[in-house]
């Protein structure tokens, strides 16, 4: 018998603080929304007297319509669907493929080029904004979509993760048992690596997708008619340069967070077991 079950308590049995602990850390987690929400529905002199205001005010729903009637909001939001499915479905299945090649196909200079890979993920994002403005000048892709989608559909953390990953969990004996039935470098990796390591893929291209959603800086730059903006942009123009209306910028952030939040409720189980899959396959 053991020390807990003379004790009382049956084994495996989550203590009462436990709870406590992760609710108030859900409440840490949610409160940002909350407080988001009370700012969306009141004026900015509201927002920010003192004490705060906690509780809701009436103007939702006028914030809203201003919101739509200054940038063409709905758009920017379909236009970061768009933005965000491309580059979150692109880097699932291109760095799975990079991620696979680098596993488990051998070729001159496979390691040097995977360091390289590694390393560029030291490189401060801000340094490649200028080259990558010129090349999308050079293509005549300045404000399009496509030089957000392109630069975006495979990522160096991406190629390692899957690396990582298809490493772990694909054995060599399993690769040269297809090949011995006739199975190609390309079938063994759509029918055979892929839907094993789709789990890990999956989560990736919620990353990806989460990521593309919330970038500012790319965007900022590369868009300039606001019927190609994002919902992270159309936020921005929602302020002028003398003034911020706490409400109107809030309202628009409120719109653009329900999507994530939505997304999360719908896959958020799925990405936490894609996540425990890979931590826990040796």
């Amino acid at each position: 018998m053991t020390g807990a079950t003379r004790r009382g308590r049956a084994p495996g049995r989550v203590r009462w603080w436990t709870y406590l602990l992760l609710s108030a850390a859900t409440a840490a987690c949610l409160f940002p929304l909350y407080w988001m929400f009370i700012v969306a529905t009141n004026d900015t002199a509201t927002a920010t007297k003192m004490p705060p205001e906690v509780v809701p005010g009436g103007n939702f729903f006028h914030l809203v319509g201003l919101v739509l009637d200054t940038v063409p909001f709905v758009q920017a939001l379909l236009n970061s669907l768009a933005v965000a499915t491309a580059i979150g479905v692109g880097q699932a299945l291109l760095c799975a493929l990079a991620g696979f090649a680098f596993a488990k196909l051998r070729f001159p200079g496979r390691n040097t080029l995977f360091l390289v890979v590694v390393l560029t993920m030291t490189v401060p994002t801000q340094l490649s904004v200028i080259p990558q403005y010129m090349i999308m000048s050079e293509l005549g892709w300045v404000d399009t979509l496509q030089a957000l989608i392109v630069p975006g559909l495979a990522s160096a953390f991406g190629i390692f993760w899957m690396r990582q990953h298809i490493t772990a969990t694909i054995s060599d004996e399993l690769m040269q048992a297809a090949r011995i039935d006739g199975a190609s470098t390309w079938q063994v990796f759509w029918r055979i690596a892929f839907p094993i390591v789709r789990p890990a893929a999956f989560v990736l291209g919620l990353f990806g997708f989460v990521t593309a959603w919330n970038d500012f800086l790319w965007p900022f730059i590369v868009l300039k008619s606001p019927e190609r903006y994002t919902a992270q942009i159309a936020i921005k123009a929602l302020q002028n340069s003398y003034d911020v209306d706490l409400g109107l910028a809030m309202s628009g952030s409120f719109l653009a967070t329900i999507p994530l939040v939505a997304l999360f409720v719908l896959v958020g189980r799925r990405m936490v077991a894609g996540i425990l899959d890979g931590a826990f396959k040796g």
